[in-house]
């Protein structure tokens, strides 16, 4: 199975989820149509509520309440990105300008905020207050998550342990919130919802870790940003704290000066320095342990294609250039 395959499994709640999103991106405020149409539109892999629909349906939901989830999920993810470009003063995202970049920064945080708010009014309507408990706390831990990267760039003292408790916090987070959600409208058994839960909480470390390698071992046009975008911003990901740790005192030196400075005009160098340790490889093998927990979470649910497609995701996380 590939992800067209798992695409056409579910195809059906893929189309409803999308034209959802469509309908409630509506607005009366011309700028926040313009926006929103963007970035929703600008070639997303919809992992996210890909997660939510099959959970569900792994667990034989027939009902449509998680084609509202889904979308709700992808709005939240959505703001983040809006508000996350602003912060990080990104000028590409999935091979396009980024939002801030041809609206300006004050239009993309507007907007993100209605993307949030938006989300909260999906919520309420699904008339369910787990549902609500969830994903409000997802939203406080995914913000949480923000502060402490913010805190942790410039700081060349960052550890893996810091690493590690930023994205959890801040891409876990929704992964774990988005399955955990596929089982508790399906009125899974506690055994479930937790598989669910654990499984997108690994599936989500993988999926970061190998972005923040790919920052370093891809082209621009692969990923579809500007490679060196983390070291510009100062930011510590996993492949520079484990060089630092595995270099010679000079190369040390020099990849603590760059954090310091967010020296992205030395983006060769540190590659160079990154490319002669095992940073990547060091940083591969710990996604990939994260998704083999991810996928062994799932033999908590009965066999099927979805738990299949599910499996899938977490190989996806782990195997891809983009």
């Amino acid at each position: 199975m590939d992800l067209d395959s798992i695409r056409e499994l579910i195809a059906e709640d893929l189309r409803a989820t999308d034209q959802l999103i469509l309908d409630r991106l509506a607005s009366d405020v011309a700028l926040i149509n313009q926006v929103g149409h963007y970035i929703i539109g600008s070639g997303g892999k919809r992992l996210r509520p890909m997660i939510v629909l099959l959970a569900a349906r792994a667990l034989g939901y027939q009902e449509d309440r998680h084609i509202d989830l889904a979308a709700i999920i992808e709005f939240i993810h959505t703001a983040t990105l809006l508000h996350d470009d602003v912060v990080d003063g990104s000028e590409q995202r999935r091979n396009n300008d980024t939002a801030n970049a041809v609206w300006g920064n004050a239009a993309s945080v507007l907007v993100g905020d209605f993307l949030y708010s938006r989300s909260f009014e999906m919520m309420v309507s699904v008339d369910d207050m787990r549902v609500m408990d969830i994903l409000s706390t997802a939203t406080n831990r995914i913000a949480e998550g923000e502060v402490l990267q913010l805190l942790n760039c410039n700081d060349p003292d960052t550890d893996e342990a810091n690493y590690r408790e930023v994205i959890l916090r801040k891409t876990a987070t929704l992964f774990e919130a988005g399955a955990r959600l596929g089982g508790v409208i399906s009125n899974a058994s506690q055994a479930e919802e937790q598989a669910l839960a654990e499984y997108g909480r690994h599936l989500g470390m993988a999926f970061q870790m190998i972005d923040d390698a790919l920052d370093y071992g891809a082209s621009d046009i692969d990923i579809g940003k500007n490679i060196g975008d983390d070291l510009a911003e100062g930011k510590p990901t996993l492949p520079l704290i484990r060089a630092m740790q595995m270099s010679d005192p000079d190369t040390r030196a020099m990849l603590r000066e760059v954090i310091e400075t967010g020296g992205a005009d030395r983006v060769e160098e540190v590659r160079l320095a990154i490319e002669s340790s095992d940073a990547i490889t060091y940083t591969s093998r710990l996604a990939n342990k994260e998704a083999e927990q991810a996928k062994r979470a799932l033999d908590a649910l009965p066999s099927s294609a979805y738990r299949t497609a599910l499996e899938t995701l977490a190989d996806f996380s782990v195997d891809r250039s983009f």
